[in-house]
């Protein structure tokens, strides 16, 4: 497994680049998140069953840092998601609120 920044000391269930990453490359942050959901068949979706499924799941959020699911989902504010898209916006949201973004861009 890459080395990873945790201060937890957390154990993970699985390496959260696999054998080769994402798709021959890593995907980071809510790309991830995003990939756990089916446009679909998933919504409306329970934030908290979403997090009962896989809040141990590390994600990780640049090349050095990994967090868990359920650390992210700490700082989201909704218990329901209408859509993917409501879904991405309500989660990126948390993942600013966390401060679990190192690039900010402004409008």
């Amino acid at each position: 497994m890459a080395e990873m920044e945790d201060p937890s000391g957390r154990n993970w269930i699985h390496d959260p680049d696999g054998e080769k990453g994402s798709e021959g490359g890593r995907n980071y942050g809510l790309a991830v998140l995003s990939k756990m959901t089916d446009e679909h068949g998933d919504f409306p979706l329970d934030a908290a069953a979403f997090v009962e499924e896989y809040g141990d799941w590390p994600i990780r959020l640049n090349h050095r840092r990994v967090v868990s699911v359920a650390d992210i989902f700490e700082h989201v504010e909704v218990d329901e998601f209408e859509t993917k898209v409501d879904f991405h916006k309500k989660v990126g949201a948390a993942l600013r609120r966390g401060n679990y973004l190192e690039y900010h861009p402004t409008a």
